[in-house]
C-alpha cells in the first residue's frame, strides 16, 4: 500500500541512506487481460514474461525494472514515452532526452523522480542512458509491431507511475472470465506422464528391498538368534506407517515428502529441519549402498579395493547426474523384476533345499547358543554386550537395527505427482507385503544355513554367503551381480531424490539461488551434482569406511523423517481437518507408530554414540546454512550499517558499498507474495500476513480475492458462514467440466455470459495520501476504453458492498504494518487451476509463492490441482 515517508519512521530524511529499502508513496496504473487468449499456454515458461515488456512497466504488475518508462507524473500521463525524464511540467510522447534535473544525491532515492527505480547517482545513470539511447530507441521500434499486436498491448498498458518495487501501489482491472483453460505447471517442473501402480511399485521397491542386503547382518549383530522377530515387528510398525503415509498423500498430493507436509501444516523453518534430515538421509542411503554393492563385489575381485571402488562408484553416478542420464521407470522396472526373481529363488529353493537335507543342526545350534566349531582357534565372533540376557534386551535392540530394512518406504511420496490417481496407497501396500514377506524369511534362512558368528562378519556380503551354501557357486555370483546392480540403483535414486529435494528449497528461497544454475551444455544442475558427491565422499572418509558407523546414521537421519512425518500427520488432522481424504489413519494407530520409531532412534544411538557426532555435523552445517538464509536480509543490514562506521575516512566509498549492499537487500525483499483471501474478514487476513511476515523475505503483499459474479451472497460480505469457501463457488464444477469441451466453444460461452468485467486492483493511501495521481491515471484509462466504461459502472454497483468491506480492512491492515505493501487486488473469475495459472504468469509470481487457506471437504478442487500452491491457515 502506498504511505507518505512521514508515515514510516524508518524512511527518514532524504538523506538517509536506508531510505530505498522500505515502502513508500507511489503512483497507479492499469491492466485489463480480457482478451488474452492461446498465449497462455504456448508462454508458459519464462519466455512468456521477456516477450511482453509491457508487463514490466514501472510501478506495474510484477514491478520489474526493464522497462525504461519513468515519469514525475503531472497533468498528463502518456504509455510511449521510452526514457527516464525529470522535468516537473510536461511529459512528451516519444521523448528521446533524458535529463538530470534534481539528481544531485547520490543515495536518495525519490519517488516522484524516479530513474526507472535505479539507486544511485543519477548522473551517471542518465549519462550512461544517454550514450545508449539510440541502440534502445531501434530496440523499442523493432519490437512497437509486435507489442501493438500482442494480447497485453491490445488491451492496456501497465507503465506509469514508479517502477520501483517495494514504492507505490497499483490499480489494475483484469477479466478472467473470458480466458480459455491454461495448463497448469506444477512447481518443480515434474512432468505430465503419469505412471501405475507397477513402475511406481519398482522404482521404490528397488530401493526397499535393496536394505536386505545388508540389514540380515546388521539385525543379527544385535539381536542374535531373535533377529526374524525384530524383522517381523519392524513389519508390524511399517503396516502403522502405511496408513500415515496414505492419508497424507490423499490429503496433499505434492511431491516433498515431510517437508511438504510441514510446509503446510506448520512453519517454514521446522519444514525445512525435515528437509535437511532427508537430505541427510539420502546422503547416508547412497555411501551404505555403495560401499555395500563394493563389499559384494570383492568377493568376486579379491584385490579390490572397497574404499576407493565406493568413492569411484559414488564419482561414476555423479558424471551419469551431470550428463542427464536421470531414472527411468522402464529400466526400474527391469531391475526391479531381475532382483524380485533372484530373491524368490533363494527364498523358496533354500526352503526347499533345507528340507530336503533334513540338516537341522545349524538352526539349532544357533537357537542354544551354541559356538560353532573351530579347530584352528581363528574363529572371532563379534557379540554385543546384550548377547546372554533377556530375550528382549536382543529384540528391541535388534528392532532398532531392523529399522533399516524398510528405508526406501518414504521414495514414494516424493514423486507422487508422478503417479496416476490411487496409486500411492497402491505403492505403499506393496512394499509392506514385499518388506513383510521377504525380510523374515531371509533372516530365517540365514540362521538355518549359517551359524550367528559367520552372518555377524559377513556384515557386507551375508546374502552371497548364504546363496554359496544352498546352490553353489553359480547363485554366488548371481546373487553379487544382482547386488551391485540393485544396490548402484539406489545411489543413482539418491542422486535425482537429493537434486529434487535441494531444486526445490532453493526454488522456496530456504538455500542459496545458485544451486540452481543450469549448465549450458548437459542442461542439469551441476553445483547440486557436485555437492552430492562431495558430501558423500567426505561421510564416507570421515568414519573411514566403517560400514556400522554409518549405517546408524543411515538409520538416525530415516527414522527421523519417518518421524516428522508421522508429526505432520497429526497437524494435518489438526490443523487441516477440512481437507478431504480417502484414508485416514486412527489417533491411536499414529501415536503407536511415532513412539516405535522414537524407541528405534534410541536403540541405534545407544549401541553407538559416535553416530551422533557423525550426524550431528551434517546436521548442523544444512540447518546452519538454512538459517542464514532465512535471515539473510537482517544480517546484510548489519553488515550495511557496521560499513558506514568502518569507512569513515571516504564517502563515496561509503556511498558505493551501501548501493550495493542495499541493492541486495532490496532484491531479497522484492519477492511478491499473494494471498487467494475467500472472504473479508481482518482477523483472516491479518493471520495471513503474520504467516507471511515471519515465514518469508518480502516487503509485498498481493491480496487477491476470485469471484465469477454467481455467489452473490457470499461475496456480498455474509459472515454468517465462515466455512463457505467463495474460492470454490458452486458453479466450479462446471467450469472445470468445460475442459472437455474444445476451446473456441469455451470462449464463445464465456463471450456470451460476459462482455467485458473487471478484476479491481484496489490500492489504499494514507490520509496524506495523493489520490490525484490516482484519478487522472483512471480518467486517463476511461478515456482509451470508453466502450468498457459502461461494463464496469455495473460491476462497481453490485459489488460496492464488497469492495468496501475489502477496501477498508486492507487499508486497516497497511497501517498496521509499515514495512509491508500490501495490494488488494479482486479477480473477476472462477478459482480453479486455470485462473491460479493465469495470475502467476501475469503477476510474475511462482505458484509455491501463492498461498491459500485450507480447502474445504466438500470443495472439488484438490491442493494437488493447483500446481504447489501452499495453504497457510485453516480458516
Amino acid at each position: 500500500m502506498g504511505r507518505s515517508p512521514e508515515k514510516d519512521p524508518l524512511l527518514g530524511e532524504s538523506k538517509d541512506p536506508y531510505s530505498f529499502m522500505y515502502p513508500g508513496q507511489g503512483h497507479s496504473s492499469t491492466l485489463d487481460i480480457s482478451g488474452m487468449v492461446d498465449e497462455f499456454e504456448s508462454n508458459s515458461d519464462n519466455s512468456y514474461y521477456s516477450s511482453y515488456n509491457g508487463l514490466n512497466g514501472g510501478g506495474g504488475v510484477n514491478g520489474s525494472n526493464t522497462s525504461n518508462q519513468s515519469q514525475h507524473n503531472q497533468n498528463n500521463n502518456n504509455n510511449n514515452n521510452n526514457n527516464n525524464n525529470n522535468n516537473n511540467n510536461n511529459n512528451n510522447n516519444n521523448n528521446n532526452n533524458n535529463n538530470n534535473n534534481n539528481n544531485n544525491s547520490p543515495m536518495i532515492f525519490s519517488p516522484h523522480k524516479g530513474n526507472s527505480g535505479s539507486i544511485g547517482n543519477g548522473s551517471d545513470d542518465n549519462n550512461s542512458n544517454n550514450n545508449n539511447n539510440n541502440s534502445s530507441n531501434n530496440k523499442k521500434n523493432k519490437n512497437q509491431n509486435s507489442l501493438e499486436n500482442s494480447p497485453i498491448q491490445s488491451v492496456g498498458s501497465i507503465g506509469s507511475g514508479n517502477s520501483d518495487i517495494l514504492i507505490g501501489t497499483t490499480n489494475e482491472k483484469m477479466d478472467l472470465s473470458g480466458t480459455p483453460l491454461t495448463k497448469i505447471k506444477k512447481v518443480g517442473g515434474s512432468g505430465e506422464h503419469k505412471i501405475g501402480q507397477l513402475f511406481s511399485t519398482a522404482i521404490c521397491g528397488n530401493d526397499i528391498t535393496s536394505s536386505i542386503f545388508y540389514t540380515a547382518s546388521s539385525c543379527t549383530l544385535s539381536a542374535g538368534k531373535y533377529a526374524p522377530i525384530s524383522l517381523l515387528i519392524v513389519c508390524i510398525v511399517l503396516y502403522l506407517f502405511r496408513k500415515v503415509y496414505g492419508e497424507v498423500g490423499c490429503a496433499l498430493p505434492l511431491n516433498g515428502g515431510a517437508y511438504n507436509v510441514l510446509l503446510n501444516t506448520t512453519s517454514k523453518q521446522i519444514a525445512s529441519v525435515a528437509a535437511a534430515l532427508t537430505m541427510i538421509s539420502y546422503v547416508a542411503t547412497a555411501v551404505v549402498s555403495a560401499s555395500t554393492a563394493m563389499n559384494y563385489l570383492q568377493n568376486l575381485w579379491q584385490e579390490l579395493d572397497v574404499f576407493w571402488a565406493t568413492i569411484g562408484l559414488l564419482g561414476f553416478f555423479a558424471l551419469l547426474s551431470l550428463i542427464g542420464i536421470t531414472e527411468s521407470a522402464v529400466v526400474a522396472f527391469i531391475i526391479f523384476s531381475i532382483h524380485m526373481v533372484t530373491l524368490l529363488i533363494l527364498v523358496f529353493g533354500g526352503f526347499g533345499i533345507f528340507f530336503y537335507k533334513h540338516d537341522w543342526s545349524v538352526l539349532v545350534g544357533n537357537w542354544n547358543d551354541v559356538n560353532p566349531p573351530d579347530p584352528d582357534g581363528t574363529l572371532q565372533c563379534e557379540q554385543q554386550f546384550y548377547w546372554g540376557q533377556n530375550f528382549a534386551y536382543c529384540i528391541y535392540f535388534g528392532f532398532g537395527s531392523a529399522m533399516l530394512g524398510v528405508t526406501g518406504f518414504e521414495t514414494s511420496s516424493n514423486f507422487i505427482e508422478q503417479q496416476d490417481k490411487g496409486v500411492f496407497p497402491k505403492t505403499l501396500r506393496n512394499m509392506w507385503a514385499i518388506v513383510t514377506f521377504f525380510n523374515p524369511l531371509i533372516s530365517v534362512l540365514s540362521l538355518c544355513f549359517l551359524d550367528t558368528c559367520t552372518i555377524v562378519n559377513a556384515k557386507g556380503y551375508v546374502l552371497a554367503t548364504v546363496a554359496n551354501e544352498i546352490f553353489g557357486q553359480w547363485f554366488h555370483i548371481w546373487i553379487i551381480v544382482d547386488a551391485v546392480l540393485v544396490l548402484s540403483g539406489s545411489v543413482l535414486t539418491s542422486y535425482v531424490g537429493f537434486v529434487g529435494l535441494v531444486r526445490r528449497m532453493s526454488l522456496d528461497r530456504c538455500l542459496p539461488q545458485f544451486l540452481i544454475d543450469i549448465n549450458s551444455c548437459r542442461k542439469t544442475t551441476h553445483w547440486i551434482i557436485v555437492l552430492f558427491f562431495l558430501i558423500c565422499s567426505s561421510l564416507y572418509a570421515i568414519v573411514q569406511g566403517a560400514l556400522s558407523t554409518l549405517e546408524g546414521v543411515y538409520a538416525v537421519s530415516f527414522l527421523g523423517v519417518m518421524l516428522l512425518f508421522a508429526v505432520g500427520n497429526m497437524l494435518l488432522k489438526y490443523k487441516r481437518s477440512s481437507l478431504k481424504r480417502e484414508i485416514k489413519a486412527p489417533w491411536l494407530g499414529v501415536f503407536f507408530a511415532s513412539a516405535s520409531v522414537i524407541l528405534g532412534l534410541i536403540a541405534n544411538i545407544y549401541k553407538d554414540h559416535y553416530i551422533v557426532f557423525y550426524f550431528g555435523i551434517y546436521f548442523m552445517v544444512t540447518i546452519f546454512i538454512i538459517m542464514v538464509m532465512f535471515t539473510r536480509a537482517r544480517l546484510l543490514k548489519m553488515v550495511l550499517f557496521f560499513s558506514q562506521i568502518v569507512i569513515w575516512w571516504s564517502a563515496p566509498l561509503r556511498a558505493k558499498a551501501a548501493k550495493s549492499i542495499g541493492n541486495q537487500i532490496k532484491n531479497i525483499n522484492s519477492q511478491p507474495i499473494v494471498f487467494f483471501a475467500s472472504k473479508d474478514d481482518t482477523a483472516y487476513l491479518n493471520k495471513a500476513i503474520l504467516y507471511i511476515r515471519d515465514n518469508e523475505q518480502t516487503n509485498w503483499v498481493k491480496i487477491i480475492h476470485c469471484y465469477d459474479g454467481q455467489d452473490e451472497e457470499n461475496i456480498n460480505g455474509n459472515h454468517q458462514n465462515n466455512h463457505q469457501n467463495v474460492q470454490s463457488p458452486p458453479n466450479e464444477s462446471s467450469s472445470l467440466l468445460q475442459q472437455q469441451q474444445p476451446q473456441q466453444q469455451i470462449i464463445e460461452q464465456s463471450n456470451n455470459e460476459i462482455k467485458q468485467n473487471g478484476i479491481e486492483h484496489n490500492d489504499h493511501h494514507n490520509q496524506d495520501g495523493h489520490h490525484h495521481n490516482h484519478h487522472h491515471h483512471h480518467n486517463h484509462h476511461n478515456h482509451h476504453h470508453h466502450h468498457h466504461h459502461h461494463h464496469h459502472n455495473i460491476v462497481r454497483e453490485t459489488h460496492d458492498d464488497v469492495d468496501d468491506s475489502f477496501s477498508q480492512h486492507v487499508q486497516f491492515l497497511d497501517g498496521c504494518y509499515p514495512k509491508i505493501r500490501i495490494d488488494y487486488i479482486r479477480v473477476f473469475a472462477n478459482f480453479s487451476p486455470s485462473t491460479v495459472e493465469k495470475l502467476s504468469i501475469l503477476l510474475k509470481v511462482p505458484k509455491n509463492f501463492m498461498f491459500i487457506a485450507c480447502l474445504k471437504e466438500n470443495t472439488i478442487l484438490n491442493i494437488g490441482d493447483l500446481g504447489g500452491v501452499r495453504m497457510i491457515t485453516s480458516f
